[in-house]
């Protein structure tokens, strides 16, 4: 199922890279068909004022237009940290056969944490899941990211 796992998971990570270093979450995924990277994405939330726009909704989309289709059949997807409940929803409504993750959200993974969407019998399609790939490298950005946001506010409402 995921023979790469860690190739993929590191190019996730370098997506993951980039929205830290432009001050977005630091989440990045990618989507893989027949062993080619072709979708991939970092969170924009807060460059594209877009609620939706998570990492793995931009790669999926990406997908999408790469393949012509909407259904993402034979495609995995990695992504750094347990996917939420609304790109639970995008995986499984354009068909994603595989999800591989590296850490848990314990406040909002719709995967693990909270909610277990991917694998629920009662919808009309299933995922296979993968965790904990990568999990240190995902979540230390995590933590180094919302430590130096800690400390940025910090600075600001203390010196004012």
């Amino acid at each position: 199922m995921f023979q790469a796992d860690s190739r993929y998971m590191k190019a996730a990570m370098v997506e993951a890279q980039k929205a830290y270093m432009i001050g977005e979450v630091p989440i990045g995924a990618v989507v893989v068909h027949d062993g080619i990277i072709i979708g991939r994405g970092h969170n924009l939330r807060e460059h594209l004022n877009d609620g939706i726009a998570h990492a793995e909704i931009l790669a999926i989309e990406e997908a999408c237009r790469y393949l012509n289709s909407w259904r993402l059949i034979d495609c995995d997807l990695y992504v750094t940290i347990e996917p939420c409940l609304m790109c639970s929803g995008a995986i499984i409504n354009s068909r994603i056969d595989n999800v591989c993750f590296g850490s848990r959200d314990p406040k909002a993974g719709a995967v693990r944490s909270l909610y277990t969407v991917l694998e629920d019998s009662r919808l009309n399609h299933r995922v296979n899941v993968v965790e904990g790939v990568l999990a240190d490298q995902s979540a230390k950005i995590m933590k180094d990211f919302f430590k130096a946001a800690r400390k940025k506010r910090k600075n600001k409402t203390g010196n004012s």
